[in-house]
């Protein structure tokens, strides 16, 4: 009881972050950032490292919280991590060169905490599980694999390819569901802006004419004045369902599949997210064989990384067709989700013995795929912004000119 008290205590010091200033064993002067117990630990630290330190300073609490981990991050990490080792310096000094030279302190603290807990005689992918917010059971699998066949630098380098690889394509995903996204808002707030502000000027000025306006133009005058009645309360409205819609995606199963099932069925969009939902299956089964996964096993990695509830349901359901001796070319035959290309080469794949090649060049090639489809559709959602805000403009301005054109058709 008293150890583990000390160890709770040590691992709250352990948090404290100092910048220091000093002299390398050359000469040269140098400065970082580091997290020790206390001024004293750190100083014996960078002794060992060839550091005499003539300044250290204890920074603030914010520098030690602020910085959200995102998962590039991790991602450089990755290969940070993989190229110290593949230039065979030792996995503990390797994580404290990457963590004291990280810039973001959350990041810092985090590898610096993995570091301590292999000091401590755990080994990596158990360090690493210890954050499931961050390294999720595929990254820990592969690094369990790499640590088994003692190839740790080569699954670290396939990681971090793998994590560059998946960041880059939703960051495509995003990129295509954002434009649409983006000229809905625009309008919205456009056309809600001339309701507000512009109509009730044109609307003092109709009253002088004392004459019935055109149906057109009177009714765009009474949504101006309900949105001026009533704005806050649809504003309210909004909110209020814009938060339910969230809360119950992220709790609900049924709500995902539902929104996941949808999504693949839009127009346009929906052909992007099927190539992006293939394109991570075949890079994660690519990896995971290559790491010396069992493929039943992997299949239970890759069912979650494709993104899409569809396509994870259809993925074990094809790992409890496998794992009963069916041939996963025929397995993926069976979802009815795969495109025929992709089921003869991850053929050819499993009677060559190359799944893992096969694999990484149809991801390559979905993912090459993905980038252009996003491309081609941002080019031409360029000119529909226009037109559609060209459409809304243009229509209330109309709606405000047609009694003056008929007032001076009259006289």
């Amino acid at each position: 009881m008293a150890q583990s008290a000390t160890q709770a205590v040590k691992a709250i010091k352990r948090d404290i972050p100092f910048t220091w200033e000093g002299v390398d064993r050359r000469g040269n002067r140098v400065k970082g950032k580091s997290l020790a117990p206390d001024e004293a630990t750190l100083r014996a630290d960078l002794r060992r490292q060839g550091i005499a330190a003539s300044r250290i300073r204890k920074q603030s609490s914010a520098f030690k919280t602020s910085g959200k981990i995102t998962p590039e991050d991790i991602a450089i990490f990755s290969r940070q991590l993989a190229t110290m080792m593949a230039a065979g310096i030792p996995l503990v000094q390797g994580l404290e060169i990457v963590g004291n030279g990280h810039e973001k302190p959350a990041m810092q603290k985090l590898i610096l905490d993995i570091k301590a807990n292999i000091e401590g005689g755990t080994s990596l992918h158990e360090a690493l599980a210890k954050h499931p917010l961050y390294f999720d059971d595929l990254y820990v699998n592969l690094v369990e694999a790499g640590e088994q066949a003692g190839a740790l630098e080569t699954l670290l380098d396939k990681i971090a390819t793998y994590k560059e690889k998946t960041e880059a394509l939703k960051k495509k995903v995003k990129k295509a569901l954002f434009y649409p996204a983006a000229i809905v808002v625009v309008a919205i707030v456009v056309t809600i802006v001339l309701l507000i502000y512009v109509i009730p000027q044109f609307e003092q000025l109709f009253k002088g004419f004392g004459a019935d306006l055109p149906a057109f133009t009177q009714m765009v005058i009474d949504l101006s004045r309900f949105v001026q009645a009533k704005g806050l309360y649809l504003a309210v409205v909004t909110g209020a369902a814009a938060y339910a819609f969230f809360y119950f995606k992220k709790r609900s199963r049924k709500m995902r599949e539902f929104l996941d099932r949808l999504s693949l069925k839009l127009p346009v969009l929906g052909p992007i997210l099927n190539k992006a939902a293939v394109a991570r299956y075949a890079r994660t089964l690519s990896t995971m064989f290559a790491a010396g996964v069992p493929l039943v096993e992997a299949l239970e990695s890759v069912a979650g990384a494709t993104g899409n509830i569809v396509y994870e349901d259809a993925v074990l359901k094809m790992r409890d067709e496998v794992a009963t001796g069916q041939r996963l070319q025929r397995a993926m035959e069976n979802t009815g989700l795969f495109p025929n290309m992709v089921i003869q080469m991850i053929a050819v794949g499993e009677e060559s013995g190359s799944l893992d090649e096969m694999s990484g060049k149809v991801a390559t090639f979905y993912e090459q795929d993905v980038d252009n489809a996003v491309d081609a559709m941002s080019s031409l959602l360029e000119p529909l912004i226009m037109a559609v805000l060209g459409i809304l403009v243009g229509g209330l301005v109309v709606a405000m000119y047609l009694p003056i054109f008929k007032l001076g058709s009259a006289i």
